[in-house]
C-alpha cells in the first residue's frame, strides 16, 4: 500500500514558494496580469501591450497604440482596483502608462 507524504503541493504553490524565496515573485504577478490582460482584451489590443512589470508596487505597463494608453489611461482607477482585489491591497497603489 502506498502512503502519501505528509507535505503534498501543487506545482503552483511549489513556484510561488521558489519564487519568493529566490525574490521574483513581482515578476509571477506580473505574468499573471498580463494574462487577465490578454483573457479581458481583444487579441488585436492585447498585441499592442509591449510588456508589463513592477517596481516599487508600482504596476507598469508599456504600450504601443497611443489611442490604448488613453483608453488604460482614462480607466486607471478600474484596472488598479481589478487588480487590488485580484493580488491584494497591500501589493500594489499605483498604476503607470508608458
Amino acid at each position: 500500500m502506498k502512503r502519501n507524504k505528509k507535505r503534498e503541493f501543487q506545482s503552483s504553490e511549489l513556484v510561488q514558494s521558489f519564487a519568493r524565496i529566490h525574490g521574483f515573485e513581482h515578476k509571477l504577478i506580473a505574468f499573471e496580469i498580463k494574462d487577465f490582460l490578454e483573457d479581458y482584451l481583444d487579441e488585436s489590443l492585447f498585441r499592442e501591450i509591449r510588456s508589463v512589470s513592477i517596481e516599487n508596487q508600482c504596476i507598469l505597463i508599456k504600450i504601443d497604440s497611443p489611442l490604448l494608453k488613453h483608453d488604460f489611461q482614462m480607466r486607471k482607477s478600474f484596472y488598479l482596483k481589478k487588480f487590488q482585489d485580484k493580488f491584494g491591497e497591500d501589493k500594489f497603489n499605483d498604476i503607470r502608462i508608458l
